[in-house]
């Protein structure tokens, strides 16, 4: 069976996604460093992970500015990945809201 969105045949799994969501993922972000991961993490763990994030995304923004612009979009990206919060599966037990107005 083919798949098609609007008039581009879809090949792979990837590039569906890559449609679907409209951007593909820099090769070298690990977006549960920046935005958290979607399982619980203790206090201490995310000081460490938040120490990290900060120091990777220094380096990605200062070789943005010598001049590697991979480098740079890969530091708006992440940049931009600790501005988000990953959305909680209702019921997993987090304390957070599922969304729809009741505590999970």
């Amino acid at each position: 069976m083919r798949m098609y969105i609007g008039h581009h045949q879809v090949i792979s799994a990837a590039e569906f996604r890559e449609m679907a969501l409209g951007f593909d993922e820099p090769a070298g972000i690990d977006r549960d460093l920046f935005r958290g991961p979607l399982a619980a993490e203790s206090p201490q763990e995310r000081a460490a992970r938040l120490d990290v994030a900060r120091e990777v995304l220094e380096e990605l923004q200062a070789a943005g500015a010598a001049g590697d612009e991979v480098a740079e979009l890969d530091a708006l990206y992440a940049d931009a990945l600790t501005r988000t919060v990953p959305l909680q599966r209702p019921g997993r037990g987090t304390g957070r809201s599922s969304g729809t107005g009741k505590a999970a």
